[in-house]
């Protein structure tokens, strides 16, 4: 898609409906990772069966954007960096949030499937910064119409202020206001900031816990050219989508052929997932036998703290889980194998692992390696498939990102609530290999 197929109406800063607290936030240690700099940026596509007013559905979603930034007014503040061994801050003066106005002539059905290259519907979110700690505004949404009364909708908002089950809770909360579902003062639950919740105890600047505890922090010597393998030729997308029938198919195949003691777990549809793409990932790529891989993916902590961390908190409240072995394991083990790695993974978050990375990324320390590493993230359970703006079009027929890079993302399906579509970049010759895999059941 070119450019100039897209094309920006109107950009202006939307400002709080009423007065928010003038003061300076400090984000937690997790908000302030230095993996999480960078904007979330979700694409929502919207069809209707007939043309919507433009003018009242742009009206519409500025009022809702300037009410939804009245409790979410950090979403209006600018994000900085007050010192190197510091967390995070955000000034609020109720700057303001970006809203973009657009038009476009791709097809709607264009935008719902893999796009040709990684950075194809950019400029569906045409505000997209690469610092996000340079003073600019940490939300932006664009409404870009469509043709045939269709419209996408692209949104990224400051990964430092908000995971991904916060971003939900806040779009949902733009949706209601915007269809007059809700009002200011019947939204449940009540964002909460809280960040001094997910702070170290005690700050130890000088410690370490054993490498075995927390595998994701480890770096790695690349001493099979991993990370040359995805800069030295062009990432090509890929979208593939999991019906019932087919989970099903992989949690039969997982039990199958997993350990004696785990012949009678019952495995998640995540879990095996997981597994499954985990292993036709490494197969397609075709790495050396002996390299060690590492799956990485976000375990939501809100109820794994003591105490747990309060309803409506909208910060960064995961840890990345960590699954890990080696090619020749992870292939010739099966499916059983790689499933219960991630299961087992997950199993060891709790309070005290929590309270281990929050210390180890204190003051910007501890951060994830990339090399033999897979980062899975999971849309498909954060309710972003009911983000129902209005506009006479019902709830979104596809959501996922504006940019679809190595990341692999698990993605609702529209009106199929036990699908989940895969969407992921690979080297591109390594595309035909790793979606013949994910399709063939039977191989795993």
């Amino acid at each position: 898609m070119a450019n100039t197929s897209i094309r920006v109406k109107e950009a202006v800063l939307v400002t709080p409906s009423e007065p928010t607290p003038t003061h300076v936030l400090t984000l937690s240690a997790l908000d302030s990772q230095l993996f999480l700099r960078f904007p979330i940026e979700y694409l929502f596509v919207y069809r209707s069966l007939s043309v919507p007013n433009r003018s009242a559905t742009v009206a519409s979603l500025k009022a809702a954007l300037s009410q939804a930034l009245v409790p979410y007014y950090p979403f209006a503040g600018r994000i900085r960096a007050a010192r190197p061994d510091a967390n995070l801050e955000v000034v609020c003066r109720a700057q303001g949030a970006v809203f973009i106005e657009a038009v476009s002539d791709v097809p709607a059905a264009e935008l719902e499937s893999a796009p040709s290259y990684s950075t194809q519907w950019r400029n569906l979110l045409s505000f997209h910064v690469a610092d996000v700690l340079q003073g600019t505004p940490p939300l932006a949404v664009q409404l870009t119409w469509l043709p045939d009364g269709a419209a996408a909708v692209g949104v990224g908002i400051n990964h430092c202020l908000c995971d991904g089950i916060g971003s939900a809770e806040f779009l949902n909360t733009f949706a209601d206001l915007a269809t007059g579902r809700r009002g200011l003062a019947e939204l449940k639950p009540k964002p909460i900031w809280n960040r001094h919740l997910l702070d170290p105890v005690i700050r130890q600047p000088h410690h370490r816990f054993p490498a075995a505890s927390h595998p994701e922090f480890n770096q790695h010597q690349d001493s099979y050219g991993f990370a040359q393998r995805f800069s030295r030729e062009p990432l090509t997308p890929t979208c593939v989508t999991f019906d019932r029938r087919a989970l099903t198919q992989l949690k039969k195949l997982a039990t199958s052929n997993s350990r004696t003691d785990e012949l009678d777990i019952s495995y998640t549809s995540f879990e095996v997932l997981s597994a499954h793409i985990w292993r036709c990932w490494a197969r397609a790529l075709q790495l050396p036998e002996t390299q060690k891989l590492r799956l990485l993916f976000s375990v939501n902590i809100r109820n794994k703290m003591k105490p747990n961390l309060p309803e409506g908190y909208y910060g960064n409240g995961f840890v990345l889980g960590c699954a890990q072995t080696g090619t020749k394991e992870l292939i010739e083990n099966g499916l059983g194998s790689a499933a219960g790695l991630i299961r087992r993974a997950k199993e060891r978050v709790g309070d005290e692992y929590v309270r281990r990375v929050v210390e180890s990324v204190s003051g910007s320390r501890a951060c994830p390696d990339s090399i033999g590493v897979l980062i899975i993230s999971q849309w498909s359970r954060l309710g972003l498939e009911r983000v129902d703006l209005g506009m006479g079009m019902g709830k979104p027929v596809h959501v996922g990102p504006i940019c679809c890079d190595r990341y692999c993302l698990l993605l609702p399906v529209f009106e199929q609530r036990n699908a989940v579509k895969v969407m992921v970049a690979v080297p591109k010759s390594a595309v035909v290999n790793y979606e013949y895999l994910l399709t063939s059941l039977s191989t795993s």
